[in-house]
């Protein structure tokens, strides 16, 4: 099937991480059609080995392009970090990937002490190692694997007591040695803000990227010209999952969800 300026907008991760990014491309390209895919039965991906979660990302992708994808967003840090690298040589397709902002993070940091809390395979991957190195090599960076948040996000567990409790032991060691800025490396941690703030109070800011991959959604699909002119709402999107739809009605009102196998 030929591609054109109407075809979709692709995007997956480990489960409903990404969520956090489809709602921000909505608002600002309504007219797009969007395929989403939950890999919800191979969640959290922090916990697969960096070969299985590069398996996951190419299944994935071979999956949307075949759904006629015009651009795919790797909404997951982890599979970002663990497989775009791989991805963008095997595909022709662009891809936007989801790195934890240490960059940013590192030049608006006043104390030099940045907090990330990602998964360990975010954490451990050799982009991230190689970011770290080349943007922040003279901060201090407190990392913290929360990818134990992932599974109780997944369940929409947010507000309760052991969720906070995690959140408390990942957060203290950062507020205690004074980092000033805290990174969110895992697309399902957006969803934390509402009981991370009050933990962190004003000590910490948190680094935002919604509205920047948003924006970056839209200046590629320009430059490649493959932006959808019709100034219509697209309301076709469609919502795929690899082992349970309780996330995504959880996280969206009255979606379309759909099981696939891959």
């Amino acid at each position: 099937m030929k591609k054109d300026k109407t075809s979709p907008i692709g995007m997956f991760d480990s489960g409903i991480g990404g969520l956090s990014l489809y709602k921000p491309i909505k608002r600002l390209l309504p007219q797009e059609k969007i395929i989403y895919i939950s890999d919800n039965l191979y969640s959290p991906y922090g916990k697969l080995t960096s070969e299985e979660i590069k398996k996951r990302s190419f299944k994935i992708v071979n999956q949307l392009i075949s759904l006629n994808c015009k651009l795919i967003v790797v909404a997951c840090n982890t599979a970002t970090t663990n497989s775009i690298t791989e991805l963008r040589k095997k595909f022709e397709i662009p891809f936007i990937g989801i790195e934890p902002g240490i960059k940013t993070a590192a030049l608006k940091s006043s104390s030099g002490v940045v907090g990330i809390l990602a998964t360990k395979r975010t954490l451990t991957s050799k982009l991230f190692y190689k970011t770290s190195n080349l943007y922040a090599s003279h901060i201090k960076i407190i990392e913290k694997d929360g990818s134990d948040l992932v599974e109780l996000i997944e369940k929409n567990k947010i507000y309760e007591s052991n969720t906070i409790k995690l959140l408390k032991n990942y957060l203290k060691p950062m507020i205690k040695n004074k980092a000033d800025v805290l990174v969110l490396g895992c697309t399902h941690f957006q969803f934390l803000k509402p009981i991370i703030k009050p933990i962190i109070k004003n000590k910490m800011k948190i680094y935002k990227i919604n509205t920047a991959i948003a924006k970056q959604t839209k200046s590629i699909l320009i430059n490649k010209n493959i932006l959808n002119l019709i100034s219509k709402k697209n309301k076709n999107d469609q919502f795929y999952y690899t082992g349970s739809n309780e996330g995504l009605i959880s996280y969206l009102k009255n979606p379309k969800t759909k099981k696939i196998t891959i």
